[in-house]
């Protein structure tokens, strides 16, 4: 499942999600998400390849057996795990709803709807 949340008022702002165990990075680019060439994405290293369809995606730096990080990588990766924490939050809250993190056994019609009304309450419940 992917969340779009707001920075400033923590809102939910749209979600996109697909069958089954699907690829975080999958779900973004069948999204087909209109993103703004103004707007930052923050993302986990889930989203490998977003910066080749926006421009102003940050992703956390990856060390290798070969390269590993240095000090200024690190603190650019902390920096942007601080700032996504908000998110992280979010989806902690969104998933106490069990429909989120069990399997669903209702007709697959009606995932979409559940889901958006639970997103729904949640940003209800921020006023």
């Amino acid at each position: 499942m992917q969340l779009v949340v707001s920075k400033k008022t923590k809102r939910i702002i749209c979600t996109a999600h697909d069958k089954g165990k699907t690829h975080d990075f999958k779900v973004f680019t069948k999204s087909k998400l209109p993103l703004s060439e103004k707007t930052k994405v923050k993302a986990d290293s889930g989203y490998q390849g977003a910066q080749q369809l926006h421009s102003k995606t940050e992703l956390p730096k990856k060390s290798s057996k070969h390269r590993p990080l240095t000090d200024k990588d690190k603190a650019a990766n902390r920096k942007l795990a601080k700032e996504r924490v908000v998110v992280e939050h979010v989806i902690g809250k969104i998933k106490i709803f069990r429909i989120l993190t069990e399997r669903y056994r209702n007709r697959r019609l009606k995932h979409t709807q559940r889901v958006r009304l639970i997103c729904g309450i949640y940003n209800y419940q921020l006023k």
